[in-house]
């Protein structure tokens, strides 16, 4: 959003508790290093601040809805990283010729695990970790390669799906390329999906083997294999679970050990029957299924490589020096095209979890390493959430800091900010001050790539200073293989996601309900649509769906519509400013539907109207209501409170009883515990008449009054406030959004 973009950053404030004496001596050293580094970092800069400030995407053509590209593909779109390799299994083995004995997949070595009592009672599982053993290129292909024609010999065919449904591993990427090679659909779901969205996608693809590990068959798997009736193989990739009496007949479980085993003693004649083709379809990737069950994204071999070589484009010198961490979801398509593109160029792949991937984090016992420490990676993804609470945390300490670390800190990083804007690189601050920040994700980190929802410009600022390496915000999407756009590494604006990768187009489409159009002044503004060889199929077995939201121009390109809505800066930089539908994405990831807010809600007799409204620089949604004057007033008469309108509104005890009754009816219908709420304030908002064009509209409308700070209507108070989570019924979402509901009088 606009509001999200500072143009000017704003410095931390000092502390008045430094001695002044000690401060200006502080502040002569900063200009002494100052002077004496001028003449050769004034060199660098300008090539820094040329690169920075120089035009990265032109469009086409002087028409106001000409397509956006990059100025290194405005000839033609990229699609293959290498010449020849056209299928995901062409573009392994070249990889695998080039680096054959070099490390590929790390997993860490469980030494050690207890239970560790907390002092409320609860037990934590607490492990202590090795060092990584590595697996090279040439044992991963040999490794898929057994493995695929050991999943030919118990029946899986060409063309027909197999799901894995597993943490991210080293095994999930050696399963992923057996199927790769032996053109078996892979068909990806979320570890973290609830029973009915993994039966909905089991049995949509009609699946007859599936890849899990002990754990999630034994949680998850264990209590909906007799609701998949084509299941007959399940391959555990970790040791084969204790039997269970329940387990259905005809339903084998087998070790991948010894699917792989079985693979490498059959004979030459059972070496994969049909390699696949570019069109062929290498993965069907669910989403989170937040309007209900989840909807396959089928991407074509074409499709990935495609979106991994505009992606490998942004990262300068890209090659087997580089070490990345692997702990998102693989099943996602920022993890998934991030590891392809580290696959590819020699790379190595250390494997982590978000519960062990620090040395605080949860799982790893007090005095070990966590992850990041013993890999040591140069590059890593994120999503927003993960950094801002790296951000938090660090904060904290500083907060816990003596007064001078305090205040040295914050002149540190008021001074890093300055000479960032002007180009210019601050080694001492980075060896004397932020290693120590640094440190945290293992201290060599060159490259954080962000991904998966909006990141605040705060915290990309902050991760630019603290880690002392650039932190790229891309855009895409499951349907766009992940690829649309990713900011340079030189390119230190906050609040934009880049430049269209080598790969796509971008053209802002008009949207006149919104008021965005691609011929708006300074900037043109509309709905974002994506062309090139990166767009994926459409939806598995959902033609109107695919209808819906792909569609393919005169010359044969596919676009898809996002639904997001983006303004193009003069150097062709995206931002992304608004969401079109009525779904919004939140800072975790998770979507939600607003539609479904106000539905659960808009029903009670304490409420006239209410608007739903969310973006995904937060993890909550917030609720403008307009309150029924006369049910509120009734509720005050039995509570014992008289007053004026305006006064009832002002009441503590009205805003709690309120709270009350929401808290209750969020309850009834299954959209969970009310919590106390950590924002509050008045805000003006339309009354229930306010004529709109539906429920898109009133909510763009009330965004705009909201941050605007002017509304036509008459500001009274915010009669409540509640942070309720919001849990999708249907879709059995384990991560709830957060319902900030802001109850209005007017």
């Amino acid at each position: 959003m606009n509001n999200h973009v500072s143009s000017k950053p704003s410095t931390m404030k000092l502390k008045h508790t430094i001695n002044p004496i000690l401060l200006y001596f502080i502040h002569f050293i900063i200009s002494l290093y100052t002077i004496l580094t001028y003449i050769p970092y004034y060199f660098l800069s300008e090539s820094r601040q040329e690169k920075s400030n120089r035009i990265k995407a032109k469009p086409v053509n002087s028409k106001p809805e000409s397509a956006y590209r990059s100025v290194n593909s405005l000839d033609g779109l990229a699609s293959v990283l290498y010449p020849g390799c056209d299928t995901l299994d062409k573009v392994f083995m070249h990889a695998k010729n080039k680096f054959k004995d070099k490390s590929l997949l790390g997993t860490r070595e469980v030494l050690n695990e207890e239970d560790e009592v907390q002092p409320n009672g609860k037990i934590f599982k607490k492990v202590i970790l090795g060092n990584y053993n590595w697996l090279s290129y040439e044992e991963v292909f040999v490794r898929a390669s057994n493995f695929g024609n050991g999943l030919q010999m118990l029946g899986q065919k060409p063309k027909t799906n197999i799901a894995i449904f597993c943490e991210t591993r080293a095994e999930w990427m050696i399963a992923a390329q057996a199927c790769f090679m032996y053109n078996f659909q892979l068909v990806t779901l979320y570890a973290t999906l609830g029973g009915p969205a993994i039966v909905h996608g089991l049995n949509e693809t009609e699946v007859t083997n599936i890849i899990t590990s002990k754990e999630l068959l034994q949680t998850k798997l264990k209590d909906i294999v007799s609701l998949v009736p084509r299941l007959r193989h399940i391959i555990t990739v970790d040791g084969k679970p204790p039997a269970w009496s329940e387990f259905p007949k005809g339903v084998i479980v087998h070790t991948m050990a010894a699917v792989q085993a079985l693979g490498a003693k059959a004979s030459v004649e059972n070496k994969p029957q049909s390699k696949p083709m570019p069109l062929d379809i290498a993965v069907i990737m669910y989403t989170s299924g937040s309007t209900g069950l989840p909807k396959g994204v089928m991407i074509s071999h074409s499709n990935i490589i495609a979106g991994i070589t505009g992606m490998a484009e942004r990262i300068p010198e890209l090659g087997e020096k580089d070490v990345y961490i692997g702990y998102l979801p693989l099943a996602h398509v920022l993890e998934l095209s991030a590891e392809l593109v580290c696959l590819s160029h020699g790379c190595r792949i250390g494997y982590s979890s978000p519960q062990t991937l620090a040395d605080q984090s949860s799982k790893i016992k007090k005095g070990s390493k966590g992850d990041a420490s013993m890999l040591k990676p140069t590059l890593m993804a994120a999503v927003p959430e993960i950094m801002d609470r790296i951000y938090k945390n660090v904060m904290n300490k500083v907060n816990e800091m003596s007064s001078f670390q305090r205040n040295l800190f914050i002149l540190a990083y008021n001074y890093k900010m300055e000479q960032i804007s002007k180009g210019c690189s601050t080694p001492l601050c980075d060896r004397f001050i932020f290693r120590k920040v640094r440190s945290l994700l293992g201290g060599n980190t060159r490259l954080l790539l962000c991904g998966g929802a909006p990141l605040s410009a705060a915290t990309q600022r902050f991760m630019n200073i603290c880690f002392c390496c650039p932190v790229g915000q891309g855009y895409g999407l499951t349907e766009s293989s992940g690829a649309g756009t990713i900011t340079e590494v030189w390119d230190y604006n906050t609040g934009r996601v880049g430049a269209p990768l080598v790969c796509c187009e971008i053209k802002l489409k008009n949207w006149e309900e919104g008021g965005y159009f691609n011929t708006d002044k300074p900037h043109p503004r509309g709905e974002i649509l994506i062309g090139g060889q990166n767009v994926t199929m459409g939806y598995y077995k959902n033609e109107a769906k695919t209808k819906a939201d792909f569609f393919e121009d005169e010359n044969g390109q596919r676009w898809l519509c996002t639904g997001d809505i983006g303004e193009f800066d003069p150097d062709g930089c995206l931002k992304i400013i608004d969401r079109k539908k009525d779904l919004v994405k939140l800072q975790a990831g998770e979507y939600v539907s607003l539609g479904k807010v106000e539905a659960a809600l808009k029903n009670l007799p304490l409420i006239d109207n209410i608007c739903a409204y969310a973006n995904s620089y937060h993890s909550y949604v917030i609720g403008f209501v307009v309150p029924n004057q006369k049910e509120l007033t009734e509720l005050a008469r039995k509570k014992g409170l008289t007053g004026t309108w305006e006064e009832l509104c002002n009441s503590r005890e009205m805003e709690n009883e309120v709270l009350k009754v929401l808290s209750e009816a969020a309850i009834s219908v299954g959209r969970g515990p009310c919590l106390s709420a950590p924002y509050s304030g008045p805000l003006g908002t339309p009354t229930s008449s306010s004529p709109t064009t539906g429920a898109c509209i009133r909510r763009f409308s009330c965004r705009k009054l909201l941050f605007s700070g002017l509304s036509p209507f008459p500001l009274v108070s915010a009669v409540s406030k509640a942070l309720l989570s919001f849990l999708d019924t249907t879709a059995y979402s384990e991560h709830p959004g957060l319902f900030s509901a802001l109850l209005m009088c007017c």
